[in-house]
């Protein structure tokens, strides 16, 4: 008796109103995940050798962050580690989930009670920072990735 493995069905198909062509939508989503790796990256390199882990680590105390300079050891190599893994596409969903704890960290200890403005040291930065790395971690990197060639490879050995 032979099995056949099949692809699970997509969860969800287009939804939108017109349709894109994939090359158009993997550049699209190429542009913004080296666009978002970028702010990444620079935000990760200031905690790490701008501000240092210890000064990093001292505004992390002053804010009531528990753990606060191995917390901002791994948020500044989650940063740049991470932003350097999503331009490149690589294990996005991983980077996706690291992120979006970061961020969400981010929220509660530093930027929650200034409101919304960055500007005023607000949460909307983090917000569209960890949304974003979010939605990059469930529709994935796009075509033009290191994990959808990973992926092409084991398809084909499949």
């Amino acid at each position: 008796m032979t099995t056949t493995a099949t692809r699970p069905a997509a969860l969800e198909t287009s939804s939108t109103l017109v349709p894109v062509p994939a090359t158009v939508l993997g550049i699209g989503l190429l542009l913004a995940r080296v666009l978002l790796g970028a702010v990444l990256i620079v935000h990760g390199g200031q905690k790490l050798f701008s501000n240092g882990v210890a000064g990093t680590g001292a505004f992390f105390e002053s804010m009531g962050v528990p753990a606060a300079q191995v917390a901002a050891a791994f948020a500044g190599t989650v940063e740049l580690v991470g932003g350097i893994l999503l331009v490149l596409g690589l294990l996005t969903q991983l980077v996706a989930v690291l992120v979006v704890v970061v961020m969400v960290g981010a929220y509660f200890y530093v930027h929650q009670a200034a409101g919304i403005y960055a500007a005023d040291g607000g949460w909307e930065l983090v917000a569209v920072i960890g949304l974003g790395t979010a939605v990059f971690g469930l529709v994935g990197p796009g075509r033009f990735s290191l994990d959808a060639l990973i992926a092409g490879r084991r398809a084909a050995r499949a």
